[in-house]
């Protein structure tokens, strides 16, 4: 059997201890807004002051443990080489990687793994540009109020009515020349949405996943307890149209607590797994566990929540045989320091659920946390983020962004002992001042490791590990990683 000895924690150099307020969340939840996060409206989760530690790494300065190398990166290219400009997240089709922007979307050529090359870029402005795919078709969400749904709309406030955020459709069949098709309002907006295929797969649903109304705002109004649902005619796009906005939580969800845990106001995300006709929603102050059988009328059929760790439900990942929910808590918005010994090892971290029971009598059993073990610099944004499952048989394994915490490779076959098997990072953007970063989504797809990084672009990783071969016997032709695909196992 052959073991990766892994490093000892990335130690912090203290100069001096500064009062950091962090949000107190049984297993229930928070977020609030701030400014120049990734997520923004989860930020009242850690009021973060003026860093005063450093990494034990350099800045840019790499390390990992031994069953993970970096093997390309290629940088953020104008239009999308500023600070402003982050890199989001990904879907995957073919030889091609899909890959969002706060200024629009960039289409990567990963035929050569280790060589990516830019096959196009398409400027079109809009948070978070949430992306994914189907077919010839490309779905991405805009979050951010805009003077109208053209790509050279501008930003203007939510409480004017005219203006717009939701879903825009572009058409892909020429890599090289993405034709914008349909837009479609959605209250709200679009902070990311989950592509659901219908099962004569001539039809695909969008759940839209929105929050934070305000009264001032006409487009979004409390309460907003639902998420919207899109349908679209796969060959005629251009008739994309909300068929539903069903309220997952009649009884108005977790009513928060003011200044420090976030309520449920909507959703954040929602990861389906159609082949079982579920999906798991992380809705803010609440992890749900929904029935999808009928695609326009999805059920919550069991609820769950930590009022004493999580502080914001961010997403979910099932495990291949869907009898595990792994949560993760994005504890500062994805714009704090919260890898260090002062949050510690239960928030910002992830929460494995176990699946119990048939049909409606399912529930969601709390398990274990999981959160990298190393130490992360004030300096470094850090948290739980995007990840998905490396598709290994007959174990339950999971490969995750952890922004400037970097990737993590991780174990969960035991829910109640996950353990890292690998990990790789670069060291902080800046040893001075906390500077957003880091990798946004890091998803296995067909043998590689791909890491969507704010700041650095795209990340290409190779993982060689005992554990994990049996991953590089699993193909898919598309991978949206919210729209789990199963996989044979054993």
């Amino acid at each position: 059997m052959i073991r990766f000895p892994l490093p000892g924690r990335r130690q912090l150099k203290i100069a001096s201890m500064v009062a950091t307020g962090l949000l107190v969340a049984g297993v229930a939840t928070v977020p609030a807004q701030a400014a120049a996060t990734p997520d923004a409206e989860a930020a009242v989760a850690s009021t973060a002051t003026q860093p005063v530690a450093t990494s034990a790494l350099g800045v840019d300065e790499i390390s990992s443990s031994p069953n993970l190398r970096q093997i390309a990166n290629l940088p953020k290219q104008a239009p999308f080489d500023t600070a402003g400009a982050f890199g989001t997240d990904m879907a995957f089709q073919g030889r091609y990687a899909f890959v969002g922007n706060y200024n629009g979307f960039v289409i990567y050529d990963i035929g050569r793994p280790a060589a990516p090359k830019i096959v196009s870029q398409v400027l079109c402005p809009g948070s978070q540009n949430d992306i994914s795919i189907y077919g010839n078709l490309l779905f991405l969400s805009t979050d951010s109020s805009r003077s109208d749904d053209s790509c050279a709309s501008v930003a203007q406030s939510a409480s004017v009515k005219e203006s717009w955020e939701g879903i825009k459709v572009f058409d892909i069949s020429d890599k090289a020349n993405p034709r914008y098709v349909k837009s479609v309002e959605t209250a709200c907006g679009s902070h990311t949405h989950t592509l659901v295929p219908a099962k004569d797969r001539r039809t695909v649903y969008l759940y839209v996943s929105s929050y934070s109304p305000r009264a001032e705002f006409p487009d979004c109004q409390p309460p907003h307890d639902s998420i919207s649902i899109v349908k679209v005619p796969v060959k005629k796009p251009t008739e994309a149209a909300v068929v539903a906005t069903p309220n997952l939580f009649p009884d108005g969800g977790y009513a928060g607590i003011p200044g420090q845990a976030s309520a449920t106001s909507g959703c954040h995300d929602i990861t389906a797994y159609p082949a079982k006709d579920i999906a798991a929603g992380a809705c803010m102050g609440d992890g749900v566990l929904l029935d999808i059988r009928d695609r326009e009328a999805p059920r919550v059929i069991n609820r769950v929540r930590d009022t004493v760790n999580f502080a914001f439900w961010h997403s979910a990942t099932f495990n291949n045989a869907g009898t595990k929910v792994v949560f993760t808590d994005e504890l500062g918005g994805g714009g704090a320091a919260t890898c260090n010994e002062t949050v510690g090892p239960n928030r910002g971290a992830d929460a494995i659920y176990d699946i119990t029971g048939r049909g409606d009598a399912r529930q969601m059993v709390f398990r274990s946390y999981y959160k990298i073990p190393r130490t992360n610099a004030d300096t470094e944004n850090c948290v739980a983020h995007n990840g998905s499952l490396v598709p290994v048989f007959g174990r339950d394994i999971m490969v995750q962004a952890w922004y400037q915490g970097g990737v993590s490779v991780w174990d969960f076959t035991d829910s109640a002992k996950p353990k890292e098997i690998g990990f790789w990072e670069r060291g902080p953007l800046s040893d001075t001042q906390l500077s957003t970063g880091g990798a946004w989504s890091t998803y296995y797809y067909n043998g590689h490791i791909y890491s969507s990084d704010i700041q650095k672009g795209l990340d290409v990783l190779e993982l060689n590990d005992w554990r994990t071969w049996t991953a590089n016997l699993v193909r898919f032709r598309e991978l949206n990683v919210q729209t789990q695909a199963g996989y044979l196992s054993w």
